[in-house]
């Protein structure tokens, strides 16, 4: 059994319009909701065996923000430039990439790529992961060859303003 964790950027500013779409920072509400979320994936006892991230700042800042809550060592956090706005087979292609060994994956992208991602594995789950959204999902799979899709259970579906 393999466990994928999907996770949206936070909010992010529009703020500084010099500021290329790879390089808008997190907003107030951002800066919030990311540790918050950081604290709930802790609660659910998520403990990722690896960590990738867009290299987007609003994607990177927030995976960094959460892997120091959950007490995920910074200097393994990997950036991962195929998860830049990537579609949900660019998405696939991240995954499938990765080594066997690890059983837990944390993932931190955009959308809309991330919302088809959780509806492949949950049909129907949501028509948008919100931003700093969580999705884990387990995966009946021994290793991370995803396209055929396998037979996943939801653990944890989370947002900023779930009650």
């Amino acid at each position: 059994m393999k466990t994928l964790t999907i996770v949206r950027h936070a909010k992010s500013s529009w703020k500084h319009a010099a500021l290329s779409d790879r390089e808008r920072p997190l907003n107030k509400r951002g800066e919030r909701d990311a540790p918050e979320m950081g604290r709930r994936i802790k609660a659910h006892g998520i403990r990722p065996s690896l960590v990738i991230s867009s290299p987007a700042t609003r994607a990177w800042t927030t995976a960094r923000v959460v892997a120091d809550v959950i007490g995920y060592p910074r200097e393994f956090l990997h950036r991962e430039d195929g998860l830049y706005l990537a579609s949900l087979d660019g998405l696939l292609d991240v995954i499938v990439a990765q080594d066997v060994r690890f059983n837990n994956l944390m993932l931190f992208g955009h959308n809309p790529g991330l919302t088809d991602l959780v509806n492949y594995f949950v049909p129907g789950l949501t028509s948008n992961l919100p931003t700093a959204g969580v999705v884990s999902v387990e995966v009946d799979s021994d290793d991370w060859s995803l396209y055929d899709r396998p037979d996943a259970r939801l653990l944890v579906h989370d947002w900023p303003k779930k009650l």
